[in-house]
C-alpha cells in the first residue's frame, strides 16, 4: 500500500482526482496512430468484417424494428451543428473552430450509443449459433431468423448482460426480440424506467443494492454454472469494441456529405463519454482507423467515477478503483457510474486518445438545460460529459504546441461532442433532469 501511495502521490492528476475537483489528464505516451493501434490487438479487417455483418442483418432489422425501415436496417445516428449552444457557451470561453453533436442519443432501438454494441453482439452470438447449427449461410436472407423456427431454436439459449441501464437495454430488446432468454443484471444506479421497460420485453431484470461491478461479477458468476448461458462482459468483450468501432469507419462519409475536412489544417476533436470504456474506445478506435493522426480523441468522466483517467493516468488500469482513492462512486450519470475500468480498454487506448477530463454532476445538468434551451435537444446528463471538451481544449495552448496544432488550424477545428443517450427518456424523468441545471 505504502509503494501504491507513493505512486498515486506522484501524480498530479490524482489529487485533483481525490478532492473530486474537474480536471484534465493530458496523455503523455499518445503517438502516431499506425503505433498506437498495434497496442489494440485488432485490425481495420477486423472493424471491416463488423461493418459487413451488421449489413447482412440489416433486413432483418428492418423487418423486426419498423423505426429503421427509413435507414434500412442501418442503425446509425446523425450529426448536427449546434451553433446557439456554441454562442452560449462561447459567453464564457471560447472555442475555436465548429461544434457539432453526435446523435446517439438517439439511435433506434434503445435510444443511446449501446444500441451499437449491444445489438452488434446479440447479433454476431446469434449468428454463430445458427451457422453452427448448420441452419443458416452467410449468404441467407437473415430474415429467416425472425422465423418460428429459429425463435424456438434461440429459446433452447440464455443470454445474461450486467448493465447500468443502457447496455442492458440494447441486449434485453434485441435478444427478446430474437427468442434467447435473457436476463440484465442492473446495478443500483440504474433508472427505474429501464427496469421498467426492459421486462415490458420480456426480459428478467435482476437488481442490486451495490453498484455495476457487482451487477457485472453476479452476472458473471450465474452464466459461469449455466453451458446455455452466453455472458455479454462489457469489461473485456472485443466483439462490443468492434461493434462501437463501426461508428468511427462511417464517420467519413457524413462529414463529407455536411462539407466537413479532416486533415492536419483541419483537425478534428472527439469528446466521448467514459463508464467501462467499451462504448468510447471501441468508437475512437474507428476513428483513428478512418482519420489517423488528424483525430484526437478524450474520455469524459464524472468526478465521482473516474476510472479511466485513473486507471491510464497511473498505468494501473484496472488493477485500481476509484474506491480505492476514496472515491465514492456515486454519480447521477448512471451509464457513467463505473469505479474500475476495463483493462483491455485502457491498455488499448495508451497510445490512441489524447486524455481524459472530469466534470461535477453540476456541470452536466448544466450543460443539459442549456443544450434544451438552445437547440431543443434533450440528453441525459451522462450524455451531456462530452460538452465540456471544446472550451478546454481551445484555451489549453500547451496541449496545441505537444501536437503542433497551429492557431490557424484550430480555427478551422471540428469538435464533436458525442451524445451517448436520452432519446428514450421519460418526459417526467426529462423534467426532474432539466429543473437541476442552474441555468
Amino acid at each position: 500500500m505504502t509503494d501504491l501511495n507513493s505512486k498515486l502521490n506522484a501524480i498530479p492528476a490524482v489529487d485533483d482526482l481525490r478532492a473530486m475537483r474537474e480536471t484534465i489528464w493530458l496523455n503523455s505516451d499518445v503517438s502516431t496512430t499506425s503505433e498506437g493501434l498495434l497496442r489494440v490487438g485488432l485490425t481495420q479487417a477486423d472493424a471491416e468484417d463488423a461493418q459487413a455483418r451488421l449489413q447482412r442483418f440489416a433486413p432483418l432489422l428492418a423487418q423486426a424494428f419498423p423505426e429503421t425501415l427509413a435507414s434500412k436496417g442501418i442503425i446509425e445516428s446523425d450529426i448536427v451543428p449546434i451553433p446557439q449552444m456554441q454562442a452560449l457557451l462561447e459567453k464564457t470561453s471560447h472555442i475555436s473552430g465548429n461544434l457539432w453533436l453526435k446523435k446517439d442519443s438517439h439511435l433506434p432501438v434503445s435510444g443511446s450509443i449501446k444500441a451499437r454494441g449491444g445489438i452488434y453482439e446479440v447479433l454476431t452470438h446469434a449468428e454463430k449459433l445458427a451457422v453452427a447449427a448448420g441452419m443458416l449461410s452467410l449468404d441467407d436472407d437473415y430474415r429467416l431468423l425472425l422465423t418460428p423456427d429459429f425463435r424456438r431454436f434461440f429459446s433452447q439459449h440464455k443470454i445474461a448482460v450486467g448493465s447500468t441501464g443502457n447496455l442492458g437495454l440494447s441486449i434485453g430488446i434485441m435478444s427478446a426480440r430474437l427468442g434467447f432468454h435473457v436476463t440484465v443484471h442492473m446495478s443500483s444506479d440504474a433508472r427505474e424506467w429501464k427496469k421498467n421497460l426492459l421486462r415490458s420485453h420480456g426480459v428478467e431484470v435482476i437488481e442490486y443494492q451495490e453498484d455495476y461491478g457487482v451487477a457485472v461479477e453476479q452476472g458473471r458468476q450465474a452464466a459461469s454454472s449455466d453451458p446455455s448461458c452466453f455472458f455479454i462482459d462489457d469489461e473485456n468483450s472485443r466483439t462490443l469494441f468492434l461493434g462501437y468501432s463501426v461508428a468511427g469507419l462511417r464517420l467519413r462519409k457524413q462529414l463529407q456529405e455536411k462539407g466537413i475536412r479532416v486533415d492536419a489544417d483541419h483537425p478534428l476533436f472527439v469528446y466521448l463519454p467514459c463508464g467501462v470504456g467499451g462504448g468510447p474506445g471501441g468508437v475512437a478506435f474507428g476513428l483513428k482507423l478512418t482519420f489517423g493522426d488528424h483525430v484526437h480523441c478524450f474520455f469524459a468522466e464524472p468526478t465521482h467515477s473516474p476510472c479511466m483517467l485513473l486507471g491510464m493516468s497511473t498505468g494501473l488500469h484496472d488493477a485500481i478503483a476509484v474506491q480505492d482513492i476514496g472515491l465514492d462512486n456515486k454519480t447521477d450519470a448512471d451509464g457513467l457510474a463505473v469505479g474500475r475500468a476495463s483493462g483491455f480498454v485502457g491498455r488499448a487506448m495508451a497510445q490512441l486518445i489524447d486524455g481524459c477530463y472530469t466534470l461535477s454532476d453540476e456541470s452536466m445538468y448544466d450543460l443539459l438545460l442549456m443544450l434544451a434551451k438552445t437547440e431543443n435537444i434533450r440528453l441525459e446528463p451522462s450524455a451531456l460529459a462530452g460538452m465540456a471538451g471544446p472550451q478546454r481544449i481551445s484555451a489549453n495552448k500547451a496541449y496545441q504546441a505537444q501536437h503542433h496544432i497551429s492557431a490557424e488550424a484550430m480555427r478551422h477545428a471540428t469538435h464533436i461532442v458525442w451524445a451517448t443517450g436520452g432519446g428514450m427518456v421519460p418526459d417526467e424523468e426529462m423534467q426532474r433532469y432539466l429543473a437541476k441545471g442552474r441555468g
